[in-house]
């Protein structure tokens, strides 16, 4: 349970320093800083998933690929449809995200159980995640409690590696 809190905080940490950067020194919204942001976060997402699994570059790489990878796609669908890509990208990070860590970790699961994981790692974070996507709307920057952010943050991320971590002790 440590290692599932320390991870949620650690990522919600940086997610709000996400929302900060963009908010304060970004002056407008450009796929390239998506792009990035997404490559950053995700890279930052491997490299925990790798010191748990004692591979934390090739995991950090990995988890680059995924965030580079989610990040181009919201940007090739978002016209689409909108803002629901967001939902459907996270959800798909989050399996991308199991079966990055069952390989890394060496894990002989069936991959029938990473699935499950995976699935049960994006339904339950894709569900915070909606609940606390309103964080941004209206969009206010100056009005941002980033205390609030944070929390949601943690909130968002605590369900999908939960559900990726505990799972591995059982």
């Amino acid at each position: 349970m440590t290692q599932t809190l320390t991870a949620a905080v650690a990522i919600a940490a940086l997610s709000t320093l996400g929302d900060f950067i963009w908010a304060t020194w970004l002056p407008e919204h450009r796929a390239v800083y998506g792009f990035a942001h997404g490559l950053l976060l995700f890279c930052a997402v491997g490299l925990v998933f790798g010191l748990l699994a004692g591979r934390p570059a090739a995991a950090a790489l990995a988890g680059a690929a995924i965030g580079a990878a989610a990040a181009g796609t919201y940007y090739v669908v978002s016209p689409l449809f909108g803002y629901a890509a967001m939902f459907v990208v996270w959800f798909v990070v989050w399996i991308a995200l199991a079966w990055m860590y069952a390989r890394l970790s060496a894990t002989a699961a069936p991959a029938g159980a990473v699935l499950a994981r995976g699935v049960a790692a994006a339904t339950a974070s894709g569900l915070a995640f909606y609940l606390i996507s309103g964080i941004w709307r209206p969009f206010d920057p100056q009005g941002w409690d980033y205390a609030v952010h944070f929390a949601a943050w943690t909130f968002a991320y605590f369900p999908g590696f939960a559900a990726l971590l505990l799972t591995r002790t059982r």
